[in-house]
């Protein structure tokens, strides 16, 4: 297989750039903010005579360094390399394809219109797969140079659109852009057996009336425990602590046709003072919760009654959901999230420990 789609560090596809530093190490890797890795950027050691390799289009050239000392593109001066062909500034990365440095870009378009076809020859040439052309919005000029040449729009964020070319005569290996919305719900019930709801101020005309648990869109980075928590605190003004992941939803061809998972948190209150967020918000309250199961909506459908059946299972502890435990794997050397659940069996029980 071409591309190791499972190590795949999916923030490149979020563009992330490559701010490398010097390393002391025994291998040419080195490591850009987003995980990815590229290899033989280059690399100085110490023979009969010291040799720099630099990426695609330079040559190598004498010097003298001190050995095993592995250096960034941007570490050293450009006046020691000598140009064999007008490429553009890139890295190699893992996979046998080439990451463009946005950084490096030449802002004048027959310059970079000459520099890119250049490039695509020299990287057809020597056998390279995937190209990812990152055009911050500062070079938002050179992008139909960049489509007239082939390449294909991958995805956009506010600062910049993300480009790919796949060189090789069969179906690109390349990673599709993000395919999932992640988004998560708030089950909060109190000590008087009322969960918090809302009414949003915009909604499809089905939803009109209808009092519903606080939901929202986790942000970039944010573990889905805490969105909950933010989602709560800032459409109802209540604090919460996330108790357990109670069940999560899977589906497909929603907005913009991608897939959406929805998790729904039990989380409990830590106050009771409601606040609502006028933006978004109509209303909030603490409502029994038969009252909120009468309603014809929440009663007549399948899901959301299954929903409800679940977080009242584990008020009375015969559910156990998944709670968060931070774990670091030796796969990729980070801090993950691992959600799972612990039950008391030692003691003769199947409660959950809990959290």
């Amino acid at each position: 297989m071409d591309l190791n789609l499972k190590s795949f560090d999916a923030k490149l596809l979020m563009g992330a750039s490559s701010e490398l530093a010097p390393r002391r190490t025994g291998h040419s890797a080195t490591t850009i903010s987003s995980g990815v890795r590229f290899s033989s950027s280059i690399v100085i050691s110490s023979r009969t005579g010291s040799t720099i390799v630099g990426s695609a289009g330079w040559e190598e050239m004498a010097t003298t360094a001190p050995r095993s000392y592995f250096f960034d593109m941007r570490d050293v001066s450009r006046s020691v390399f000598k140009k064999s062909d007008e490429v553009l500034v890139a890295c190699d990365d893992e996979y046998g394809g080439v990451v463009v440095d946005p950084d490096l870009l030449p802002a004048n378009q027959d310059v970079f219109a000459s520099l890119l076809h250049s490039s695509l020859s020299h990287w057809k040439l020597k056998g390279k797969k995937g190209i990812w052309l990152k055009l911050p919005l500062e070079r938002s000029q050179l992008v139909p140079i960049a489509v007239q040449e082939g390449f294909e729009y991958h995805h956009a964020e506010p600062g910049y659109v993300m480009l790919t070319y796949w060189i090789p005569q069969r179906p690109s290996m390349l990673p599709a852009n993000a395919s999932h919305h992640v988004g998560v719900g708030g089950f909060v019930v109190n000590e008087n057996n009322e969960i918090l709801v809302v009414q949003e101020k915009f909604c499809t005309p089905s939803f009109s009336g209808v009092w519903k648990i606080p939901t929202g869109f986790i942000h970039e980075a944010e573990e889905i425990y805490s969105g909950a928590v933010r989602e709560v605190k800032e459409e109802t003004g209540i604090d919460t602590a996330f108790v357990e992941v109670m069940a999560f939803r899977h589906a497909h061809n929603l907005a913009f046709q991608k897939s959406d998972l929805f998790f729904v948190c039990m989380l409990e209150p830590l106050s009771s003072q409601i606040s609502i967020d006028d933006d978004e918000i109509q209303a909030a309250r603490w409502m029994p919760l038969e009252d909120y199961l009468a309603q014809p909506l929440i009663n007549g459908d399948i899901m959301f009654k299954k929903i409800l059946d679940i977080c009242i299972a584990r008020l009375g502890k015969r559910y156990c959901g998944l709670t968060a435990h931070q774990v670091v794997s030796t796969f990729d050397d980070r801090q993950s999230c691992l959600y799972y659940n612990v039950v008391d069996i030692q003691n003769g029980n199947d409660n959950c420990i809990g959290h």
